[in-house]
């Protein structure tokens, strides 16, 4: 690539192949905040101006995100886009601070962000908007906010309900992974801008961050029901303010895994989505394959929305999905067997929903006339084999074999298949139940059994039961009185082959996943009055599509060299002497010179999650993260840390912050919180 330099104060340009490359413009806001701003753009855009790309999250453009980012704007740019990459206020080399995920200062930066582009004489005044994660929330909220010039979105692996799903409360169980994003954050906010862009006020921006980033999860842990701090930005509270055109894609091993069915059982405006067996990633970029041409699927999205081709994009099923069949439990990336259907319409008539009595230690296709009571009162320590609460396509994330904690549960099996068994859709336990104390926890897994009696992760689902008549309130629990409650799974795309078997396994722990309740209570069953409600997909359906998807593509990397591999393990360590069993990530990003830059980035980060058999409360999470910059003589880093421990009635936070100039540390800022427990 060889770069030209215009006056740095307002961009720096340079060229690869058809596409003109703005390294960095300021889009300043109306509080006079200013954003920098990346641009791939078409060489013939000053002439013949074409639709804008925005994509608008806070995890920095020139380093940390450079080369994903490149990999998909510069391809899609070479196609008459004009894609375009912000830094959010107070990360990379924006101005500000961010004090929260989602505020509406964040949401209002990108609506002026749209409408900055629909002016700029290489606009043609139409502006698309997509992101994985935080972009694809950050879509749906800037539909809400119905700007003119935006005319079509594509949220990929996004939430559409902050408390439910997105890093707050996950399903109604505190998550003990969850609140490891809150230290993730923590050390995100305060990295610092670069000098080469904003000049020698990087070190004022940088200090400004260090002395004003909150901890963010103080705040999260504080707002323990589903209140107006999580009500702003969810997007499930605004559905039919969205009334763009809406291209939804996801993955079974995603995180967020329900969106795509919410998307098309809400939303008014025109709207297709796609389901994979992707983790949270972009689609042709990470796994479980089949990886697929994400880009040229959005491609004619946008074709379609911005530009008025009629490519018959419209004309394809409304829900494509993957049906994951039957394998080996595999916490890798790896391939995964199954077919791509599709359903012209949702909810199809091709799924009907299924019930399955139960009674000790069977699924019942008929109501048995005495089905008896079970006692469920699980070790702390069980769940460590449920995966990673955000797989992202890295080492061993995804769920390993469940026997052993299935051996630790209480499970209800099904009789082997003679035939395949389709899920497609929503699954949900229905249970009468009570609890001998004033909490409880209740976890749900769905397994695919093997004939060697190998345990696959279908889905699972928790319910806090002082949740159980909404999030939003706090339902107190009478001791030993009789609970009927309803615990919603994951939905899930899979298809069970002859000779496996189903399995139900209901829990009262699921640790890391879920923060364990104050009490190690013991839940008892009325199996008469519970059933599991499976979304059964008629096999002779059809709908089949063969290989909907091309091979995925992406553009060439940017020029960069790996000076230290990335490296990531994961462990479980029991302390058979203590009874303690660990938990623990190890995720080293390695170090990579990017060359047109001249810049070496570092990061590092690991998670400890510690909880000793019989006692809820000696739960606790360590999260660590590190970060480095180098260049000639700018040599800074930054430290991060967060812990969180409990007692009967609190939760305990521990915090620090530290940032260092050539190994000289120069700031250090530390948190001690205590906030109290009401509904967990």
């Amino acid at each position: 690539m060889v770069e030209s330099h215009t006056n740095t104060s307002k961009c720096r340009i340079s060229q690869v192949s058809d596409v003109e490359i703005i390294e960095h413009i300021w889009i300043e806001m109306t509080d006079g905040v200013r954003l920098s701003a990346k641009i791939w753009l078409p060489v013939d855009a000053k002439t013949t101006p074409v639709p804008a790309v925005l994509e608008f999250i806070p995890y920095r453009k020139r380093d940390a995100y450079a080369l994903r980012d490149h990999s998909n704007h510069a391809w899609m740019a070479a196609r008459g886009y004009a894609c375009v990459r912000p830094d959010m206020r107070g990360h990379g080399d924006s101005e500000g601070i961010m004090l929260d995920e989602y505020s509406p200062r964040e949401q209002k930066d990108a609506v002026e962000v749209i409408e900055w582009l629909a002016k700029q004489p290489w606009c043609s005044g139409s502006v698309g908007m997509m992101g994985l994660s935080w972009g694809g929330i950050a879509s749906m909220q800037a539909a809400i906010k119905q700007p003119d010039a935006l005319k079509a979105i594509i949220p990929v692996g996004a939430s559409v309900d902050r408390y439910y799903d997105d890093g707050g409360y996950l399903m109604g169980g505190y998550p003990g992974q969850g609140l490891g994003w809150g230290g993730v954050m923590f050390g995100y906010c305060i990295r610092p801008p670069d000098p080469k862009i904003v000049g020698s006020s990087w070190r004022k921006m940088w200090f400004e961050r260090l002395n004003k980033t909150p901890m963010f999860a103080e705040k999260w842990l504080t707002h323990q029901l589903r209140d107006e701090t999580w009500l702003q930005g969810s997007v499930c509270e605004s559905f039919d303010q969205i009334q763009v055109p809406v291209l939804g894609v996801s993955g079974w091993n995603d995180c967020w895994p329900n969106t795509m069915i919410r998307l098309l059982e809400n939303i008014d405006a025109p709207c297709r989505v796609v389901s994979g067996p992707w983790a949270h990633v972009f689609p042709n970029l990470g796994g479980p394959g089949p990886m697929i041409d994400f880009l040229q699927l959005a491609l004619d999205w946008w074709d379609h929305w911005l530009k008025g081709i009629k490519n018959g994009v419209m004309n394809k099923a409304a829900f494509i999905a993957f049906l994951q069949d039957s394998h080996a439990p595999d916490p890798n990336p790896n391939e995964r067997p199954g077919r791509w259907v599709g359903e012209t319409v949702w909810p199809t008539q091709n799924v009907s929903f299924k019930r399955y009595g139960m009674k000790a230690g069977a699924l019942l296709e008929t109501k048995s006339a005495s089905n008896g009571f079970v006692d469920i009162c699980s070790p702390v320590s069980l769940g460590s084999k449920t995966g990673e609460y955000m797989p992202i396509s890295g080492p061993a994330e995804l769920p390993q074999d469940q026997s052993s904690d299935d051996a630790r549960s209480v499970c209800f099996d099904d009789q082997p298949l003679t035939s395949d068994l389709d899920l497609l859709g929503t699954i949900k336990v229905h249970l009468r139940l009570s609890s001998d104390c004033s909490c409880g926890l209740v976890a749900a897994r769905l397994c695919d059994v093997a004939p060697d009696g190998a345990s696959t992760l279908i889905s699972y689902g928790l319910l806090n039961l002082k949740q159980r008549n909404g999030r939003e309130v706090l339902a107190e629990i009478t001791p030993n009185k009789s609970l009927d409650v309803v615990v919603r799974l994951n939905d899930a795309g899979w298809s069970l082959k002859p000779k496996h078997k189903l399995r139900l396994a209901l829990s009262s722990q699921l640790w890391p996943m879920a923060w364990p309740v104050a009490k190690r209570a013991t839940l008892t069953l009325d199996l008469s009055h519970c059933y599991l409600e499976l979304p059964v997909r008629n096999s002779n359906a059809g709908g089949e599509i063969e290989i909907p998807f091309g091979k995925p593509k992406a553009a060439d990397s940017i020029a960069h060299d790996t000076i230290l591999s990335a490296l990531g393990t994961r462990y479980i360590h029991e302390n058979i002497e203590k009874g303690e069993t660990v938990y623990e990530v190890k995720a080293d990003g390695g170090k990579t010179k990017f060359k047109d830059i001249d810049l070496t980035y570092g990061s590092k980060n690991s998670q400890k999650y510690t909880i000793v058999e019989g006692d809820p409360l000696s739960a606790s999470i360590e999260y660590k993260s590190g970060f480095s910059f180098l260049r000639d003589d700018w040599d800074v880093r930054t430290e991060s840390e967060l812990k969180a421990t409990c007692d009967a009635s609190n939760f305990f936070l521990k915090g620090r912050i530290a940032a260092f100039e050539k190994d000289e540390q120069v700031f250090a800022r530390n948190w001690d919180v205590t906030i109290p427990r009401s509904v967990f």
